[in-house]
């Protein structure tokens, strides 16, 4: 028997393939029916930036609380949202996440943890600090997490959050989800410091830049910053380097990217398939065990199109219902 060089055991691994795989095979059969007009209102992929909701969310437990990006399906997913749900939300279907009113930039899932993707840049940032100032008080070692990406990182709620939560000690980590883009401006054109490290230094936080696409990188550095939060270290921030496959959104010409770009990204930049080839090299799993969860995601993504085509549409009875918050 190989001796594991992982830092998690042989099902912790498989699960974690299993969390990618279901975030990738998810984005793609999203790609395929937008495209054919069967899904009503935008859609921002994840596909390609697996590693990092998956490397992240492994650490976190019911009581952890995120607050997601329009592009959130994958940090969904490894929240343990239900993908059958999160299909009928986004074909805008009753049995939905949120019962078909959110769509593709609204789901959110509070039994989760999961306080919902948002469409404004930026507004997850203080939902995050008010989580992580209500787990303070509740002194039971939970985190608020906020995802940004490169277009969110320039807003003033999140620079904002970032001086509240060192100011609070706030048990709280923002993750940059640096892909390269704010939609398609370069990140070099609209960020003046090397890295988003130095914009926490700035309020005081500490901060650490890791390939987003090493699903092992991010594990190890996520682990490191939660376990501090949990412990009453304070804020931090995750800079998480990591592709886009798709356009910002469904329907975008990427007319911004290089000649050969996005060949060269699937090709050499693949965090699925960055993470196989290591288990798999190490002689810890083999290919015939990934093999099954690669058929069994296939088949989960089947019955979730299929739920969410045959669910049933909202009435306008429907339009009055959830209109307030109830405690």
């Amino acid at each position: 028997m190989t001796a594991n060089p992982f830092p998690l055991g042989k099902e912790e691994l498989l699960q974690a393939y299993r969390t990618m795989r279901t975030i990738r095979e998810f984005e793609e059969r999203l790609h395929v029916d937008f495209a054919r007009g069967d899904i009503p209102g935008f859609v921002h992929l994840y596909a390609g930036e697996e590693a990092a909701a998956a490397g992240i969310m492994i650490h976190l437990g019911a009581g952890d609380r995120i607050a997601s990006t329009h592009r959130g399906h994958g940090h969904c997913i490894a929240k343990g949202v239900d993908p059958c749900e999160m299909m009928k939300e986004i074909y805008g279907k009753k049995g939905g996440s949120c019962h078909g009113k959110g769509g593709s930039m609204h789901i959110a899932d509070l039994d989760r943890g999961m306080m919902g993707a948002n469409g404004i840049l930026g507004a997850g940032a203080p939902l995050a600090c008010g989580a992580a100032l209500a787990a303070k008080f509740r002194k039971k070692g939970e985190v608020a997490i906020s995802f940004v990406g490169d277009g969110a990182s320039n807003q003033g709620t999140f620079l904002e959050s970032l001086n509240l939560a060192a100011v609070w000690n706030l048990p709280a980590i923002f993750v940059v989800e640096n892909n390269g883009y704010a939609e398609s401006t370069s990140r070099d054109y609209a960020v003046a410091v090397d890295s988003y490290v130095d914009r926490a230094a700035g309020f005081g936080l500490p901060g650490v830049t890791v390939d987003g696409t090493d699903f092992f990188a991010v594990y190890e550095a996520a682990g490191e910053i939660i376990k501090r939060a949990r412990e009453g270290g304070g804020p931090a921030l995750l800079e998480c380097k990591m592709v886009r496959f798709h356009g910002h959104f469904e329907g975008d010409a990427q007319t911004y990217r290089g000649k050969g770009e996005l060949e060269d990204i699937r090709a050499n930049q693949d965090c699925v398939k960055k993470f196989a080839a290591k288990v798999t090299g190490a002689g810890v799993i083999t290919q015939a065990e990934l093999a099954p969860i690669d058929q069994e995601v296939l088949s989960l993504i089947e019955r979730a199109v299929q739920e969410a085509k045959a669910a049933a549409q909202p009435t306008a009875a429907d339009l009055l219902t959830d209109v307030y918050v109830t405690y």
